[in-house]
């Protein structure tokens, strides 16, 4: 037998105001996050903030002293590229459960959203994928090597 329409309306509007809490307590969690990474060499550790944004950066251990310009500018941008993946899957994982549909309201709908292109294609490798590509020097790592700047 069917539910009258009151029950499932109350039903409804109590898992809206249910979510609702949750999406508020899920968006003060996300604004006190951050993340820090060390670079592959590990002369460099950056952090990023709630959004991604550059928060802070340390060279280690006086590495710096012996690299050239652009093997220090490579070192903080992998470092600072890791943390703010590292940020964006976080920010995925935190919001997975507001893009489910209802268990108990089939009305209620969750939200798609298209997460390759909010924050790029890497953000849906799997760790797996990431910690091999991880293990190899990176192109722009190469490159660096064979410009001809020293």
């Amino acid at each position: 037998m069917t539910e009258p329409l009151e029950k499932r309306l109350e039903k409804a509007m109590a898992e809206l105001q249910a979510a609702q809490e949750a999406v508020a307590r899920t968006e003060r969690e996300l604004r006190q996050a951050s993340f820090a990474v060390l670079s592959s060499d590990r002369a460099v550790r950056a952090t990023v903030g709630p959004q991604g944004e550059l928060s802070g950066i340390e060279f280690l251990e006086n590495k710096y002293r012996d690299m050239s310009p652009q093997e220090l500018a490579a070192s903080v941008l992998e470092a600072a590229n890791a943390a703010r993946l590292k940020m964006n899957r976080h920010v995925m994982k935190a919001m997975a459960p507001f893009t489910e549909p209802s268990s108990n309201v089939p009305e209620l709908k969750g939200f798609e959203l298209d997460w390759e292109r909010i924050f790029g294609p890497e953000v849906l490798r799997d760790d797996e994928d990431t910690a091999r590509d991880d293990r190899a020097t990176p192109a722009w790592r190469d490159a660096l090597g064979e410009d001809g700047e020293d």
